[in-house]
């Protein structure tokens, strides 16, 4: 079995654009090579919004190079434009998983319905690194919503599979490198072993209430880091708890980051900034 070896945490919220109220809970400014392949995880909530007249909130243009974000939303609604083309709303379930690959300008902002309703607001984004040779891969846009997602039940809870595979369910995210994330709820007093592959980066994240693993306590916006060897992990609900399950195959790669570029050397940034001062990455089509 795995074992834990730290918590991650932040009390420290801070706000990108209006829209989305974050706590960065790891980053690529720590130590890379624990977390590969992630590089970012922020979780923005719980957060009540009220109803708003005119501009949706969020976060305006901006670029990205080098690696994937992957926005998953628990409460409210989330419309995201890029120049790629691609782009949609997703509410609670649902997924976007950006390649920013090559170069992209994206956008994020609450979807026009939820803004005139307001209310709960929880969701996440995680950053996951693209090995160097498909770091210029052509940026692209996944949509996934609930409807393709597979659930799976367990004694003591359920698993919807985002990506990778569980108990003979498959993802529908596609992924450059092996990536499980699993977006399991746990019912409250059961304990349940999940199967976690040997030698991955794994990690739970919890988004509302409160497990035990390997008799440490994790409560809600807090990340268990566990240890790479061993092939499962046991967790206790103290309460009714959601939590994120997130493995992945090290890259093994050096992690150079510089705000929304990261590549592997110093060069390479210098080179993305140059891209996208040059307008290399495209433009996103009138809304």
């Amino acid at each position: 079995m795995k074992t834990l070896d730290t918590i991650l945490r932040n009390d420290s919220a801070h706000w990108v654009g209006d829209g989305f109220p974050v706590r960065s809970l790891f980053s690529y400014h720590g130590d890379t090579d624990a977390i590969s392949p992630f590089l970012l995880f922020d979780y923005a909530g719980p957060w009540n919004f009220d109803p708003v007249k005119g501009n949706p909130r969020g976060v305006g243009q901006h670029p990205h190079k080098g690696f994937e974000t992957v926005t998953i939303v628990y409460d409210g609604e989330v419309s995201h434009r890029d120049s790629t083309g691609g782009g949609g709303t997703i509410g609670a379930g649902e997924v976007q998983w950006m390649t920013a690959g090559s170069g992209v300008l994206h956008e994020e902002f609450h979807s026009p319905g939820y803004s005139k309703t307001g209310g709960p607001f929880r969701m996440v984004q995680l950053w996951v690194n693209l090995p160097a040779q498909d770091k210029l891969t052509p940026a692209r846009y996944q949509a996934i919503t609930r409807d393709i997602i597979p659930e799976v039940a367990f004694d003591g809870g359920r698993a919807r599979i985002i990506a990778g595979a569980f108990d003979g369910a498959k993802g529908p995210a596609d992924t450059f490198t092996p990536i499980n994330l699993w977006d399991v709820r746990l019912d409250a007093g059961a304990t349940a072993t999940l199967p976690l592959p040997d030698g991955h980066t794994s990690m739970v994240a919890v988004l509302s209430g409160h497990v035990t693993i390997d008799g440490q306590n994790v409560g809600e916006a807090e990340i268990a880091r566990l240890s790479r060897a061993g092939e499962g992990v046991t967790l206790t609900a103290d309460g009714d708890s959601m939590v994120l399950i997130m493995t992945g195959e090290p890259i093994g790669e050096p992690v150079v980051g510089h705000g929304p570029f990261v590549m592997n050397t110093e060069g390479e940034i210098r080179e993305a900034i140059a891209d996208f001062n040059a307008g290399k990455f495209g433009a996103l089509a009138p809304a």
